[in-house]
């Protein structure tokens, strides 16, 4: 029995070492869109996942972060206003498609827990594309959607992710 649980970890770890896969940071600097637009100037994240080569092409695992996006400056009759920052951590569950050997596509789904006062978080969805620069770095481009109550958080982000 020993034997086989030393083979089967061996296996694992051979198979991880092989798909070149594993835990992920990065960060991402975004612009809102929609109606996050009127409220926020832009963003700016930090991110990590851990992934596990599943089929030839596929790796699948889960992915966190945080996100800040900074609040606007509004004048009302002469007044400045100052919106405050929203800011989520984005639990999901990530897939990633090797559509070549350089191109990933891919996406995170989950919850959004909202941060700030009065952000109750939401249905969290992030569609990325990637491009692998060489076997450490990639740069990612992604939409991230946040359902609130009554409309969607939503930005546009540049990543730069380092495989670790």
């Amino acid at each position: 029995m020993k034997k086989i649980l030393v083979i089967g970890c061996m296996l694992l770890f051979g198979a991880t070492l092989q798909a070149q896969e594993g835990f992920n940071v990065g960060i991402n600097l975004g612009l809102p869109v929609g109606d996050a637009s009127d409220f926020s100037s832009f963003s700016l994240g930090v991110d990590a996942n851990h992934l596990w080569n599943v089929a030839e092409s596929l790796d699948v695992g889960v992915a966190t972060g945080f996100t800040n996006a900074f609040g606007k400056t509004f004048e009302i009759l002469g007044q400045d206003f100052d919106a405050e920052d929203v800011q989520f951590i984005p639990i999901a569950a990530a897939g990633r498609y090797h559509v070549t050997d350089k191109f990933r596509a891919g996406a995170d789904i989950g919850y959004a827990i909202g941060i700030n006062d009065g952000n109750d978080g939401g249905f969290y969805y992030r569609p990325i594309l990637a491009y692998g620069i060489n076997q450490s770095f990639e740069v990612n481009f992604s939409y991230t959607g946040i359902s609130l109550d009554g409309f969607t958080w939503s930005t546009i982000s540049l990543g730069f992710m380092v495989n670790l």
